[in-house]
């Protein structure tokens, strides 16, 4: 199998880009001009909003299966920047989507939407399927909600393979620190470097969220590539939602170092949602996946990885 990872060098698109390796796919890539690409596959430039350049890119790889990961997933950076991440997320899967349905032999689609599509959630809709009514509560849900019901509409007007997924927060080495647990992690390897105590600077210590270790997430992709049912969407999470501040306490108990806690305004969201929880019982029925890898471990190894940088 060919895999084109749209995105190759980004969070999600380096680990995917070694889980595709090891499960004996070829994997080609594209990537911003300004990005790093991943060593040892090819990799092509590509801007996702330029459609000519998307079925150039097409054509000279030729996959049999898309992994579309470009996207602007911020959500902090949608309430700033709002047109453009209407522009990246729902312009740019509309020109993957149109350029492949020109092509001769069309490839399986992978279109990675949010858990953050569900919303303003209902306490009696916990754990949230599938079929869960979207109420979205940000920018960037909007705009993932477009793509995944642009996807489903390709797949049933156009015949084509097009499987949706709903990745709810997914953490691990190589994330940047703009997202909340690396962001905890880099700020309290800041003090350690320090030698003595200091303050991490919070948002909403409150909210609950579903958080699963990258490398599960980039398993999951692979196994709904394989096993998805086109014209369906999958929820990909551990199925637990844990608060913000037992994240933080766990990276607080790996460290030596005395650390206080102090609340940010400019760190707090407008409109967020108290808790998301998904149900995860659709994608394992369907290709047996479950995450294996436990919070404590996801959260050494990125905590490792600032150290690095600071040793």
């Amino acid at each position: 199998m060919k895999a084109l990872i749209i995105g190759v060098a980004g969070f999600v698109g380096k680990h995917l880009c070694n889980e595709l390796i090891k499960a004996g796919w070829e994997v080609h890539g594209t990537k911003l001009p300004e990005e790093t690409a991943t060593p040892g596959i090819p990799v092509l430039e590509l801007d996702i909003l330029e459609i000519n350049s998307v079925k150039d890119v097409l054509k000279q790889t030729e996959p049999d299966c898309i992994f579309h990961l470009a996207a602007q997933s911020s959500v902090a950076v949608s309430w700033k920047l709002p047109a453009l991440t209407v522009d990246v997320n729902i312009k740019g899967a509309l020109n993957i989507l149109e350029a492949v349905r020109e092509m001769e032999k069309a490839p399986r689609v992978l279109l990675i939407g949010s858990g953050d599509e569900y919303g303003y959630i209902l306490p009696e809709e916990l754990p949230l399927d599938e079929n869960t009514t979207l109420r979205p509560g940000n920018v960037y849900a909007c705009t993932k909600i477009a793509q995944g019901m642009l996807g489903q509409v390709y797949a049933k007007a156009y015949g084509l393979e097009i499987v949706v997924v709903r990745a709810f927060n997914h953490i691990g080495p190589g994330q940047t620190d703009t997202f909340v647990v690396p962001s905890f992690c880099k700020q309290v390897t800041e003090i350690e470097a320090t030698g003595s105590e200091g303050t991490i600077q919070v948002g909403n210590l409150e909210a609950k969220r579903d958080f699963t270790d990258v490398r599960d997430v980039a398993k999951a992709y692979r196994m709904l590539a394989e096993k998805g049912k086109s014209g369906e969407i999958y929820n990909v999470g551990t199925g637990k939602a844990i608060a913000i501040a037992d994240i933080l306490n766990m990276i607080i108990a790996q460290s030596e170092a005395k650390i206080h806690i102090e609340q940010d305004a400019a760190r707090m969201r407008p409109s967020d949602v108290p808790i998301i929880e998904p149900n995860i019982s659709k994608i394992t029925v369907c290709t047996g996946w479950k995450p294996e890898i436990a919070m404590e471990v996801t959260i050494t190894d990125i905590l490792n990885e600032w150290r690095g940088k600071y040793e």
